[in-house]
């Protein structure tokens, strides 16, 4: 049986195949995964917020924990010593005219404000006794500052058998440590969040004014035509007045104490006596320590730091409703969300992410911007291009360190003691005991 004819081509001629027909391949520019795999994220954490999520507080937290890190890294530098060792050094100290900088980037007291308002409502919300909510806020505070203090413990004598000098490892230890004061004080005032509670309910936002009154008493002691017959110790009763203030006005708000007019009063009051004190008093204009300065208004707090707060608690307040509109915005509302899951890694770790560049760079010497001395308006604007390198470093260190934030169902009670001992052995070396 024959099948049908087969047509062949002419002789010398090849035979004409016809390619398949193929699809154009949809090139896409690699910069367009990136950003549609960040818009995907965006939309899930937008999908998975809670309907109750007060944004605007929030992103009035994220913008506070952010100024910790740029504060440091912009007003803190170092110099080198002829053995290669780094030193604590500021900008502030050649350029008195920076201070108005740290007015903007101490933003500690909106993080007490939030703070303040973030507690009553957990507060509020709590489902078994104030001892057990505390004890629980305790431990979210407390495991990070264990983790990072028990790994440079375990660092610092690696750093050094490996030639990093023992001024740079004391530096290191006491920028370590700086940040971690602000733990201490925010647990004891989040102690005393039913306390503040019952008296925002008597005085209202009120609540806050004989805080306020109080370190104004205690500055005219240690400031005032008898400061020298008083000791130097009084200074210390600032500590818990001073950042208690917003911490209250914080409470006061998320008890619906404090409105429109309330939050101008602030504002404009605040404001007012932060002039004031610079002005007619002769207040130290910079918010942070500057070394080799006669006087500070942070370490204790004087009272120019709740003048300050004052004035940007009330301007918080009124700019909630306008923030809350912005971050109903995913690609703006992604980034809160990643910075407040991550705020305790970002406050024990910023300092060493600036460490993890500036003690390999000493080994070569003086880095512009980095350990060369911040005495110079170059210095500035090379520090400014230190910062992404910083803040990359922290995301890598924060992939690991984020670990230390969630609970240690793992870690048997051998291992929560070890990291104790070394955490306080540390912090003996970091205080300069040893």
């Amino acid at each position: 049986m024959s099948g049908p004819p087969t047509t062949r081509p002419p002789a010398g001629r090849p035979l004409a195949v016809r390619p398949p027909t193929a699809r154009p391949l949809a090139v896409r520019p690699l910069a367009v995964r990136p950003l549609a795999a960040l818009r995907r994220t965006a939309d899930r954490i937008e999908r998975r917020t809670p309907a109750h999520c007060d944004r605007a507080v929030d992103g009035l937290r994220a913008l506070a924990l952010l100024a910790v890190p740029a504060g440091h890294w912009m007003l803190g530098g170092f110099t080198l010593d002829a053995d290669g060792g780094l030193h604590n050094a500021s900008p502030l100290s050649a350029f008195g005219g920076l201070a108005p900088a740290g007015w903007v980037l101490q933003m500690l007291g909106v993080f007490f404000l939030v703070g303040g308002y973030a507690s009553v409502l957990s507060y509020r919300r709590r489902p078994g006794t104030a001892v057990a909510w505390l004890r629980g806020r305790v431990a979210r505070l407390g495991r990070p500052v264990l983790g990072v203090t028990a790994v440079w413990a375990l660092a610092a004598p690696v750093l050094y058998a490996a030639g990093v000098p023992e001024a740079t490892l004391r530096t290191a230890a006491t920028l370590v440590i700086q940040p971690l004061w602000f733990v201490g004080v925010y647990v004891v005032v989040t102690a005393l969040t039913p306390y503040c509670v019952r008296a925002a309910g008597r005085l209202g936002g009120w609540a806050a004014a004989p805080l306020l009154v109080s370190v104004a008493v205690v500055d005219a002691l240690r400031y005032g035509p008898y400061a020298d017959a008083v000791p130097s110790w009084v200074a210390v009763a600032n500590i818990l007045p001073g950042w208690l203030f917003a911490y209250q006005l914080g409470v006061s708000w998320g008890e619906r104490r404090i409105g429109r007019r309330g939050a101008w009063l602030l504002l404009a009051g605040g404001a007012l006596l932060f002039a004031v004190l610079l002005a007619v008093f002769h207040y130290p204009a910079s918010m942070v320590g500057v070394p080799g300065a006669e006087r500070t208004n942070s370490h204790p707090p004087s009272l120019l730091v709740p003048a300050l707060a004052a004035a940007q608690s009330g301007a918080a307040i009124l700019l909630r409703d306008r923030l809350a509109r912005a971050l109903a915005r995913p690609a703006l509302w992604a980034p809160v969300v990643v910075i407040n899951l991550s705020a305790m890694t970002i406050l024990c770790w910023h300092q060493s992410a600036m460490l993890a560049a500036a003690v390999p760079a000493s080994f070569a010497g003086g880095v512009a911007g980095l350990t060369t001395a911040p005495d110079t308006l170059a210095w500035i604007g090379q520090r400014l291009a230190w910062l992404p390198v910083f803040a990359v470093l922290l995301v890598a260190i924060a992939r690991y360190a984020r670990r230390f934030e969630e609970p240690w169902t793992k870690a048997t009670a051998v291992r929560r003691t070890a990291a104790g001992i070394l955490a306080a052995g540390f912090a003996v070396f970091a205080l300069g005991l040893a």
